[in-house]
């Protein structure tokens, strides 16, 4: 079995043996049967490379055909006549500028840990998506060394991600802007068009992590300056060589990346920091704080000018100077409320008699509003301070005062529970003077905040200050998660609870007459199904975190809605990896968008809350129980975080204690890497689990009114796609790797017997293992729920019935993979087990060492080899000393050996096992 071919059709023919044995585990079997080849030497681990690298090229060219699927037509003339067809003939002058002078979305670009493939892949996978047959295209490259995920690299991919958004804008700003110009010739330069609006938290957000100083923060933004001053200049160059304002974009962007080298070295001498700050505030002619003057000249240029195109291009310049600032894009900061309430409490309770959740705490935010008188504050001031919530204020503060005058910035609070922590963040914004620049937006995602979020909203839009502080910044912004929410709670209640959530922000605007401010609504879904981001298209995946049942809530109150979303990590900018793809997307969002403001029929999955009500409830609760299970954490735990390759800059924190890693808390886990576990074991579970079960006694009745509900078959959809890729027998097959009874029977009857000292030693350990009991419960839950969740989509009227041809090739092609893993983690297990015993150091034994493979702790695992049987030692010849020794009389020991027969084997395998984790994670769209 040395091809995939012969490996496919293996798998074929073990499938049909389920038929007559419905417990047998095809998968686990093909991973024997790989075992076995490998350890008598039928096969190598040459051969497993090359199996690996056919299916990993095969993955590549299925994500290629995905991102396909989501985004064509990726033809740029076809998809800005699509953009033209949109124009509606019939609208007045006033009503183009009414759809078209609003952001259809804001684009966030953040960079949680989602850069799975390297640059290579990326541009490879980005490449073959604009291919009419992806599958057939060349992906398929040599595996490069991919760079260090720094947060400098995830600054550079996120600027590359959003200049190219910005030039698909341009692109589509310049055919609006044509349209104009040629239907209403008199007045096209009062058409200001502003479609998409992008931002970015690389850089500012704080939240978990300790890694970002506050001079990151500063030296990224006038990086992001320095660039977008370029892009401009190149621009305007382009239409007019000889312009006067290039003289003055050119020197604010050399003075910008001056200023932004500055503020990239270590700062901690008083004398650099000095530097630097006296230079930045330093009034220079150079130093361009604010584009409005700009853009006046550029609009009475283009009033002036006699060639159309040019005419149109110096607009369209201009409306991206409007919509970015100086800047790639706005930017958000982001803190935890537990920080806010630290530096409140430092702030005006240093006693720390005052509780942040009582109403006397509202009572002194109220007055402290009321009273606070604005401070001057300066980059020293930013130095010596410690509260990480303070020194964001303050870094915003300095931005605003000499980097970027006109964008203002979002302020997003993570775990926001209580109305007390907005207006401690708006005390703090009128503190520093940037009250009327910042939005505070809180965060609502664990399950508390989304149970209590609607009585939230309501004391916040009732406290007074807070409703001239909205009327002053134009909106109210909240920012709802789908990343915490969607795994402890599972993503289809997460997504119902988000949008009752935004219903009842509408209901609170309402009621506290704020009718005459936008409502931004930031959803942070990822890019994967465990995270938010619905397969089925672009239609779902704008309308399945911001449905639209919660749309209408808003547009019947007579509220303009601010849709964001998120593009998250290398998974999201892969639809802005080159121009092409940007400008589809771009295309897309503005289709499903402007269909959107059609009128529809009232969705029955909203009216016959007895039923809809109920399922959600139901589903949560299967969810809710299996996160509070042994069961579940410890099989989501069982192999730590190894089958995972890093994928960002804030890396998930790893337990030093072997023995802890059985009692690991899924709280120690970060809802990225949770997600990626479960589809790396084979099941994606907060997807999945809980709609079988939930339907109960009212399947029928259930499956009716999906059927009849737009809202309803979208949530079909997305389980469907879930189900189509998850397989219940890979999860059990992991489990089996721990069965002692497999590792004593494998060398039964005469078969392996040069493993049989191996396997007895393996069956010997395992027997005080846990963990293949508790995949074998596990798996027992999820099937029972799993058949009753087949009975139910087979009842969904009007959705597909037939299997899904790409689906089922997809699904056997992971089925591949995970064999050839599986045979993999026993080859290291068997490996680890025969390593020769060493003596005890730093409190490390053989066992320890072989629970670090066991438990895929493979870099602790070899690190302790390596200690134990160094490839060199010293020898006495190597010193030169003047005393004679006769000692040691005998050739020191070659651990070559050692290290060519275990230690290599294991980190090669590992090595293996890693790029099927890639490979999976592509089938199934994203990582995590």
């Amino acid at each position: 079995m040395k091809t995939v071919a012969k490996l496919r059709d293996r798998l074929r023919k073990l499938h049909e043996r389920t038929a007559e044995t419905p417990l047998f585990n095809p998968v686990f079997q093909l991973s024997h049967d790989l075992s076995r080849e490998l350890e008598n030497g039928g096969i190598g681990l040459d051969d497993m490379e090359s199996l690996v690298a056919e299916l990993e090229c095969e993955a590549l060219q299925s994500r290629a055909a995905r991102l396909r699927r989501l985004l064509a037509p990726t033809s740029p003339d076809e998809n800005l006549a699509r953009v033209a067809a949109l124009l509606n003939e019939e609208d007045s002058f006033s009503e183009f500028r009414a759809r078209w002078e609003k952001p259809l979305l804001h684009a966030v670009f953040t960079a949680h840990p989602t850069f799975l493939l390297n640059p290579a892949q990326a541009d490879a996978v980005a490449s073959a998506a604009l291919a009419d047959d992806p599958l057939a295209a060349t992906v398929c490259t040599v595996p490069t060394q991919a760079p260090a995920i720094t947060l400098e690299f995830e600054h550079g991919e996120v600027c590359d991600a959003i200049e190219r958004a910005g030039a698909a804008r341009d692109r589509i700003n310049a055919t609006l802007l044509a349209h104009a110009h040629q239907r209403w010739p008199g007045r096209w330069l009062d058409f200001r068009p502003l479609p998409f609006r992008f931002a970015t938290w690389v850089g500012y957000d704080m939240d978990g992590r300790t890694d970002i100083g506050w001079h990151t923060s500063i030296s990224f933004r006038l990086q992001e300056k320095a660039r977008r001053l370029g892009t401009y200049a190149s621009g305007l160059r382009s239409l007019a060589p000889e312009h006067a304002l290039l003289a003055t974009l050119d020197a604010a962007q050399v003075h910008a990346s001056e200023m932004a080298a500055l503020f990239a070295q270590p700062l901690t001498a008083p004398e650099a920091l000095s530097q630097a700050a006296n230079r930045l505030t330093a009034d220079d002619p150079a130093k361009l704080l604010s584009l409005k003057p700009l853009i006046a000249v550029l609009e009475a240029d283009a009033a002036a000018a006699t060639d159309a195109d040019v005419a149109v291009g110096l607009a369209t310049l201009a409306g991206a100077m409007r919509a970015d600032g100086l800047g790639m894009g706005w930017i958000h900061f982001r803190v935890n409320a537990s920080q806010l309430h630290n530096a409140l409490r430092r702030r005006i309770d240093p006693e720390g008699t005052l509780d942040i959740a009582s109403k006397s705490a509202i009572s002194r935010l109220r007055e402290l509003l009321a009273e606070v008188k604005p401070l001057r504050v300066n980059f020293a001031a930013l130095a010596i301070e410690t509260s990480t919530a303070m020194r964001q204020f303050l870094a915003m503060a300095q931005i605003i005062h000499h980097i970027d005058a006109d964008a203002p910035i979002r302020m997003l609070i993570a775990e926001c529970e209580q109305p007390q922590t907005v207006l401690a963040a708006l005390y703090f914004a009128r503190l520093f003077g940037i009250d009327d620049k910042v939005d505070v937006s809180p965060l609502f995602e664990t399950e508390t905040a989304l149970e209590h979020g609607g009585r939230f909203l309501e004391a916040l839009l009732a406290e007074e200050a807070y409703r001239a502080y909205a009327r002053g910044r134009g909106r109210v912004s909240i920012q709802t998660g789908f990343s915490d929410a969607g795994r402890f709670i599972g993503q289809i209640p997460a997504a119902l609870a988000i949008e009752r959530l935004q219903g009842r922000l509408a209901e609170a605007m309402v009621a506290n007459g704020l009718t005459d401010v936008a409502a931004l609504v930031f959803d942070t879904h990822g890019e994967s199904m465990g995270r938010g981001a619905h397969p089925a298209g672009f239609a779902d995946r704008l309308t399945w975190p911001l449905s639209g049942w919660a749309r209408r809530r808003f547009t019947k109150a007579g509220i303009r809605l601010e849709a964001e979303a998120s593009f998250q990590g290398g998974d999201g900018y892969l639809f802005f990896r080159n121009e092409e793809l940007a400008l589809a997307t771009l295309a897309r969002i503005t289709e499903v968008e402007t269909s959107l403001l059609a009128p529809v029929e009232r969705d029955p999955f909203y009216a016959r809350t007895d039923l809809s009500l109920d399922f959600y409830r139901a589903i949560r609760r299967v969810q809710r129980d299996h996160l509070k299970s042994a069961t579940y954490a410890r099989a989501v735990t069982a192999f730590g975080l190894g089958m995972l390759t890093p994928t960002g800059s804030r890396v998930s924190r790893r337990q030093s204690d072997i023995a802890a890693d059985r009692s690991m808390s899924l709280r120690q886990i970060r809802a990225i890497p949770h997600n990626a576990i479960l589809q790396q074991i084979g099941y994606p579970v907060n997807v999945i689990a809980g709609a079988g079960t939930a339907a109960g006694d009212e399947m029928e009745s259930i499956a009716e009114l999906l059927g009849q509900s737009e809202r309803g078959r979208q949530l079909v959809r997305l389980l469907r796609a879930a189900n189509g890729l998850a397989s219940i027998k890979t999860v059990a097959a992991h489990g089996e790797l721990f069965n002692s009874a497999y590792w004593a029977s494998r060398p039964y009857r005469g078969t392996e017997t040069q493993l049989e000292q191996a396997c007895m030693a393996l069956a010997e350990y395992l027997t005080k293992d846990d963990r293949s009991g508790v995949f074998r419960r596990l798996t027992s839950r999820l099937r029972v729920d799993w058949m009753k969740l087949h009975r139910l989509l087979a009842l969904v009227p009007g959705t597909a019935s037939s299997r899904d041809l790409v689906t089922d090739a997809e699904r056997r092609n992971i089925g591949l993979l995970q064999a050839v893993r599986l045979s993999l983690l026993m080859h290291m297990f068997l490996r680890a087990v025969q390593v020769p015993p060493f003596s005890r150091s730093n409190d490390v034994s053989r066992d320890d060492v072989l629970e670090m493979v066991l438990s895929l702790r493979v870099d602790d695992a070899l690190a302790q080899l390596r200690r134990a049987y160094p490839a060199a030692s010293p020898e006495v010849g190597d010193f030169c000393v003047d005393e004679p020794s006769d000692f040691p009389d005998h050739a020191g020991e070659d651990y070559g050996a050692i290290r060519a027969r275990f230690i290599d084997p294991i980190e090669r395998a590992h090595a293996l096992n890693l790029r099927v984790a890639v490979a999976i994670a592509n089938y199934f769209g994203a990582h995590g």
